[in-house]
Parts: C-alpha cells; structure tokens; sequence
C-alpha cells in the first residue's frame, strides 16, 4: 500500500483527491487544522502548513499531493517540515500563464503576471518557482476550472439552480467566451499515472482537449438538472455580478496530458455526476448573490 500525505482534505479538489486514493486502497493522511468535518478513512495530521515545527519529520510518505499550495511560503514551510518523502505533486494553476501570450497557452511559453488572476496566479508562480528549485524531481499541474462531485465554489451549483428553479438565464455578451474544464477524478488519474511512469516532463497543462462557449456550459448543465433552457444576453453589466467566472476567453494546449492519458470524461457526464453530488450536498456550497443582483438590478 502507498502512504500519501494530501495537503488540506477538506474542500471540493483536495477532499475529492484524498478520499479517491482512500477508496483506492491507499494510506491516506491530510493535514489540514481540523476545523472541518474530515472523510472517512484518513489519517488527520492537524496542524497549519505554515507552522509545522517537528510534526512531519516522524512521518515517511511515498508521495505528497500538495493542493493548497497558494504562495512561495506555503510550500516552502511544507517541503522544510518533511521528513523523508518520494513524489512531490503540486497542483498549480493556469493563472500563472499572462493573458497576452498566444494562445492555447502551452508549458513552454514564460509565464508572468495576468491582470484578470493578479496576486493569486503571481503567488502560484512564486510557488512553482521555489518547488524547481527545492524538488528538482517534483511535478506541476496547470488545471483550468475543475469541477465535479464535492465542488462547494458556486459554480455550477448556481445554473443548477437557476435551472431548478425554472429561471432564464442571462448569457454575458452574446454567450461566446470560450472557457475550459477538468473532472477531478481526471486529476486523479493523472496523479496516478504521474506516479506510475515518473514521466520526463514535470509541468503539465491539464484539462479537456475541448474548450466550450459559455452558452454550450450553461445548456449542458441545464441539462443535467433536467430543466429547458431560455437565455437572456446580457450587456452593460459587470460580468462577475450576475455570471460566475470573469469574462476571460482562455484555454490551454494539453497535448502533453493527452500523450499519457489520451480519454478524458466527457463534460456531459462529468456535470450529471456534479449535479447528483450537488442535490444531496446543498449545504456545501458557498453562494455568491448572483440572483440577488439579478432580481435587483437587472
């Protein structure tokens, strides 16, 4: 059996990731605060990344899944607080590729500042750039949005929503903006091939090899929740107040995922799965007043 540390374990990407290789049959610890309802099957290891002292150095792990990493400090107190450890997988993200650069945006382009993620893409850059250096052997993930069952940010759970409650939905700008998606049970499985094959290459695009407009996203997750869908284009808003991502038309090349793991779950099926996840998780989600400024305001 493999041991593994996963950082956090509590919410939506790193809850999904520890309970996945828990139901695999694998040792599974997370360290987290303890603040949280933790899953079955684990080994909490309570403590805060930041101030860890001696707490690791008893501990030897065959790999840590490092998922909330968010800044050069998050991981550089986790990696001195270890003690003996294999792998070093850290899931980054594509915020760290500028919004300028050509796209789809491919792991061989310089990667800077982007003015629509600010500090948290130059933060998981500084993150990335310390793990090189410290982990040389370490592997990176540049995911686009993940979604599937556990996912508490108010996401799709907002069109299932507005789907149940039979409501139009207001389409930003025409519907056109492009957007890209990742199952986390994908993730999953590319964490375990990454272990597996210890391929050459430690930075990976992750993600479908399909992006989808926003108006094809909202159908398929009417869809899912079974409901018809009428759409309202909206124009003269700011977009993030009515409509949950920005307004930022970007994907990602992910040739070197698909060379390793060439079947992806297709979006259709992986947001049914999500809306069954979602109708007996309601109380998980975190809600932005989305319908609040509608009602109000448009």
């Amino acid at each position: 059996m493999r041991k593994f540390l996963v950082t956090g374990g509590t919410v939506f990407v790193s809850r999904f990731v520890a309970n996945y290789f828990a139901q695999k049959g694998d040792v599974v610890y997370v360290l987290n605060r303890g603040s949280k309802p933790q899953i079955p099957n684990v080994t909490l290891i309570e403590g805060d990344r930041n101030n860890l002292g001696d707490k690791l150095k008893g501990y030897e792990f065959d790999a840590v899944l490092d998922i909330t990493a968010y800044t050069r400090e998050h991981v550089e107190n986790l990696v001195n607080a270890l003690g003996k450890f294999g792998d070093y997988i850290m899931v980054s993200s594509s915020a760290v590729y500028p919004e300028t650069n050509p796209q789809p945006f491919t792991e061989d382009q310089t990667c800077g500042p982007n003015s629509i993620w600010g500090i948290y893409g130059t933060n998981k850059l500084a993150a990335e750039e310390y793990l090189r250096k410290a982990v040389p052997n370490a592997y990176i993930l540049r995911p686009p949005y993940l979604y599937g069952p556990m996912q508490s940010v108010y996401r799709e759970p907002f069109v299932f929503e507005c789907a149940e409650a039979g409501r139009k939905f207001y389409i930003p700008n025409g519907g056109n903006m492009k957007m890209q998606f990742f199952h986390v049970e994908d993730l999953c499985r590319f964490i375990e091939i990454l272990l597996e094959k210890h391929p050459a290459e430690h930075i990976y695009n992750v993600g479908n090899p399909d992006a989808v407009t926003i108006s094809d996203w909202v159908k398929l997750c009417y869809d899912a929740a079974g409901a018809e869908l009428k759409t309202i284009s909206m124009k003269g808003h700011p977009q993030r107040a009515f409509f949950c991502f920005h307004d930022y038309d970007y994907y990602l090349d992910v040739t070197r995922q698909t060379m390793l793991m060439p079947d992806v779950k297709p979006l259709a099926e992986g947001l049914k799965e999500s809306y069954e996840w979602f109708r007996q998780n309601r109380d998980a989600v975190m809600r932005r007043p989305y319908m609040e400024y509608i009602d109000t305001k448009i």
